[in-house]
Protein backbone atom coordinates (compact mmCIF):
# COMPACT_ATOMS: atom_id res chain seq x y z
CA UNK A 1 0.00 0.00 0.00
CA UNK A 2 1.53 3.38 -0.86
CA UNK A 3 2.10 6.12 1.48
CA UNK A 4 0.39 9.74 0.30
CA UNK A 5 3.09 12.05 0.69
CA UNK A 6 2.19 14.88 2.80
CA UNK A 7 2.43 18.47 1.23
CA UNK A 8 2.95 21.68 3.08
CA UNK A 9 0.44 24.00 3.88
CA UNK A 10 -0.40 27.18 5.62
CA UNK A 11 -1.76 25.34 8.62
CA UNK A 12 0.95 26.43 11.01
CA UNK A 13 1.56 30.08 9.81
CA UNK A 14 -2.76 30.53 10.38
CA UNK A 15 -2.44 29.69 13.93
CA UNK A 16 -0.18 31.57 14.72
CA UNK A 17 -1.43 34.40 12.89
CA UNK A 18 -5.73 33.83 15.22
CA UNK A 19 -2.91 34.19 18.23
CA UNK A 20 -1.70 37.51 17.29
CA UNK A 21 1.09 37.07 15.09
CA UNK A 22 1.15 39.42 12.37
CA UNK A 23 4.52 38.09 10.89
CA UNK A 24 5.10 34.41 10.52
CA UNK A 25 8.41 33.48 9.67
CA UNK A 26 9.63 29.91 8.12
CA UNK A 27 13.29 28.74 9.04
CA UNK A 28 15.71 26.27 7.77
CA UNK A 29 19.30 25.50 6.56
CA UNK A 30 20.65 23.40 4.22
CA UNK A 31 24.59 22.06 4.16
CA UNK A 32 25.22 20.41 7.31
CA UNK A 33 26.29 17.45 5.57
CA UNK A 34 28.69 18.40 3.12
CA UNK A 35 32.35 17.96 3.72
CA UNK A 36 33.10 21.24 2.34
CA UNK A 37 31.50 24.71 1.47
CA UNK A 38 28.87 27.21 4.05
CA UNK A 39 26.13 25.88 5.94
CA UNK A 40 23.41 28.40 4.57
CA UNK A 41 19.81 29.05 6.20
CA UNK A 42 17.16 31.10 4.93
CA UNK A 43 14.26 33.27 7.02
CA UNK A 44 10.94 33.29 4.60
CA UNK A 45 8.26 35.87 5.50
CA UNK A 46 5.24 35.07 2.89
CA UNK A 47 2.53 36.84 2.01
CA UNK A 48 -0.74 35.59 2.80
CA UNK A 49 -2.60 36.94 -0.09
CA UNK A 50 -0.04 35.05 -2.46
CA UNK A 51 1.23 31.63 -1.75
CA UNK A 52 3.15 30.40 -4.59
CA UNK A 53 1.95 26.90 -5.82
CA UNK A 54 3.82 23.62 -6.23
CA UNK A 55 5.78 24.92 -2.51
CA UNK A 56 7.40 21.67 -1.02
CA UNK A 57 10.69 20.50 0.73
CA UNK A 58 13.44 20.85 -1.40
CA UNK A 59 14.56 18.00 -1.35
CA UNK A 60 11.36 17.03 -3.32
CA UNK A 61 12.01 19.06 -6.07
CA UNK A 62 13.86 19.04 -9.68
CA UNK A 63 16.99 22.02 -10.03
CA UNK A 64 14.36 23.40 -12.57
CA UNK A 65 11.46 23.38 -10.08
CA UNK A 66 13.42 25.27 -7.32
CA UNK A 67 14.61 27.86 -9.78
CA UNK A 68 11.59 28.76 -10.60
CA UNK A 69 10.09 28.65 -8.02
CA UNK A 70 12.86 30.70 -5.92
CA UNK A 71 11.57 33.36 -8.48
CA UNK A 72 8.51 33.50 -7.56
CA UNK A 73 9.50 33.40 -3.76
CA UNK A 74 12.05 36.16 -4.01
CA UNK A 75 8.91 38.59 -5.59
CA UNK A 76 6.69 37.97 -3.26
CA UNK A 77 8.26 37.48 -0.01
CA UNK A 78 10.55 39.03 2.64
CA UNK A 79 13.81 36.54 2.41
CA UNK A 80 17.04 37.25 4.76
CA UNK A 81 19.68 34.14 4.03
CA UNK A 82 22.83 33.52 6.65
CA UNK A 83 26.03 32.05 6.00
CA UNK A 84 28.54 30.32 8.31
CA UNK A 85 31.64 29.26 6.70
CA UNK A 86 33.95 25.95 6.71
CA UNK A 87 36.38 27.82 9.87
CA UNK A 88 33.14 28.94 11.66
CA UNK A 89 31.91 25.15 11.28
CA UNK A 90 34.87 23.65 12.63
CA UNK A 91 35.00 26.02 15.36
CA UNK A 92 31.83 26.04 16.45
CA UNK A 93 30.64 22.19 15.47
CA UNK A 94 28.02 22.00 12.87
CA UNK A 95 24.82 22.29 15.03
CA UNK A 96 26.10 25.40 16.58
CA UNK A 97 27.08 26.82 13.17
CA UNK A 98 23.83 25.94 11.50
CA UNK A 99 21.97 28.15 14.68
CA UNK A 100 23.99 30.99 13.87
CA UNK A 101 23.01 30.76 9.68
CA UNK A 102 19.52 30.70 11.00
CA UNK A 103 20.30 33.45 13.65
CA UNK A 104 22.03 35.75 10.91
CA UNK A 105 19.12 34.56 7.90
CA UNK A 106 16.59 36.40 10.51
CA UNK A 107 18.52 39.49 11.16
CA UNK A 108 18.55 39.73 7.58
CA UNK A 109 15.33 40.47 6.94
CA UNK A 110 13.05 43.19 5.98
CA UNK A 111 10.56 43.50 8.57
CA UNK A 112 11.70 41.77 12.21
CA UNK A 113 9.17 38.42 12.43
CA UNK A 114 6.67 38.00 15.24
CA UNK A 115 6.50 34.12 15.33
CA UNK A 116 9.28 31.57 13.33
CA UNK A 117 8.83 27.99 12.66
CA UNK A 118 12.29 26.36 12.71
CA UNK A 119 12.82 23.16 10.85
CA UNK A 120 13.82 20.63 13.69
CA UNK A 121 13.27 19.47 16.90
CA UNK A 122 15.83 22.21 18.21
CA UNK A 123 15.55 26.03 18.34
CA UNK A 124 18.62 28.54 18.69
CA UNK A 125 19.01 29.93 22.24
CA UNK A 126 18.59 33.94 21.91
CA UNK A 127 15.78 34.47 19.29
CA UNK A 128 13.96 37.88 19.87
CA UNK A 129 10.21 36.00 19.28
CA UNK A 130 8.24 32.95 20.46
CA UNK A 131 9.47 29.95 18.03
CA UNK A 132 8.20 26.61 17.55
CA UNK A 133 10.61 23.63 15.87
CA UNK A 134 8.81 21.48 13.74
CA UNK A 135 10.29 18.00 12.73
CA UNK A 136 10.25 17.50 9.05
CA UNK A 137 8.41 20.85 8.89
CA UNK A 138 10.14 21.70 5.05
CA UNK A 139 7.43 18.85 4.30
CA UNK A 140 4.69 20.79 6.55
CA UNK A 141 4.26 24.60 6.54
CA UNK A 142 4.73 26.14 3.12
CA UNK A 143 6.60 29.46 5.09
CA UNK A 144 9.73 26.15 5.96
CA UNK A 145 8.99 25.06 2.53
CA UNK A 146 9.70 27.95 0.78
CA UNK A 147 12.88 29.03 3.12
CA UNK A 148 14.48 25.09 2.24
CA UNK A 149 14.06 26.40 -1.25
CA UNK A 150 15.83 29.32 -0.75
CA UNK A 151 18.89 28.23 1.23
CA UNK A 152 19.29 25.03 -1.46
CA UNK A 153 19.27 27.45 -4.20
CA UNK A 154 21.76 29.82 -2.71
CA UNK A 155 23.90 27.20 -1.33
CA UNK A 156 24.21 25.43 -4.97
CA UNK A 157 25.24 28.72 -6.07
CA UNK A 158 27.82 29.53 -4.13
CA UNK A 159 29.20 26.19 -4.53
CA UNK A 160 29.01 26.02 -8.12
CA UNK A 161 30.91 29.55 -7.93
CA UNK A 162 33.61 27.60 -5.94
CA UNK A 163 34.08 24.10 -8.28
CA UNK A 164 34.84 27.29 -10.44
CA UNK A 165 37.99 28.42 -8.53
CA UNK A 166 38.42 24.63 -7.24
CA UNK A 167 38.16 22.77 -10.57
CA UNK A 168 38.34 18.60 -10.04
CA UNK A 169 35.83 17.77 -7.01
CA UNK A 170 32.41 18.06 -8.61
CA UNK A 171 31.19 20.44 -6.48
CA UNK A 172 28.71 22.31 -9.35
CA UNK A 173 27.39 18.84 -9.09
CA UNK A 174 27.77 17.09 -5.92
CA UNK A 175 27.54 20.15 -3.71
CA UNK A 176 30.17 19.71 -1.35
CA UNK A 177 28.32 15.95 -0.43
CA UNK A 178 30.72 12.67 0.38
CA UNK A 179 30.20 11.39 -3.17
CA UNK A 180 32.30 8.76 -4.48
CA UNK A 181 33.65 11.30 -6.89
CA UNK A 182 34.44 14.18 -4.05
CA UNK A 183 35.76 10.98 -2.17
CA UNK A 184 38.37 10.29 -4.74
CA UNK A 185 39.06 14.03 -5.58
CA UNK A 186 39.65 14.88 -2.28
CA UNK A 187 42.41 11.63 -2.03
CA UNK A 188 44.17 12.62 -5.06
CA UNK A 189 44.05 16.29 -4.51
CA UNK A 190 44.51 16.90 -1.03
CA UNK A 191 41.71 18.96 1.32
CA UNK A 192 41.60 22.71 -0.41
CA UNK A 193 40.93 26.00 1.99
CA UNK A 194 36.90 25.31 1.79
CA UNK A 195 37.06 21.60 2.94
CA UNK A 196 35.64 21.24 6.85
CA UNK A 197 38.84 20.17 8.80
CA UNK A 198 36.62 18.84 11.62
CA UNK A 199 34.26 16.53 9.51
CA UNK A 200 36.10 12.80 9.74
CA UNK A 201 37.73 12.27 6.14
CA UNK A 202 39.18 15.35 6.08
CA UNK A 203 40.58 14.99 9.47
CA UNK A 204 41.56 11.41 8.44
CA UNK A 205 43.72 13.06 5.73
CA UNK A 206 45.08 15.73 7.27
CA UNK A 207 45.83 14.06 10.93
CA UNK A 208 46.12 10.23 10.43
CA UNK A 209 47.59 9.82 13.51
CA UNK A 210 44.56 11.26 15.44
CA UNK A 211 41.74 8.54 13.66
Amino acid sequence: MSLVQQIPDFSHERLAMSQGACRVVGVDEVGRGPLCGPVTAAAVWLDPTYLPQGLNDSKRLSAKARLALCDQIRTHADIGIGHCSPAEIDELNILQATFLAMQRAIAALAVPPCHLLIDGNRLPKGLSCPAEAIVKGDGRSMSIAAASIIAKTARDAIMADLAKRYPGYGWERNAGYPTKCHLNAIAQLGPTAEHRRSFKPIRKILCPEST
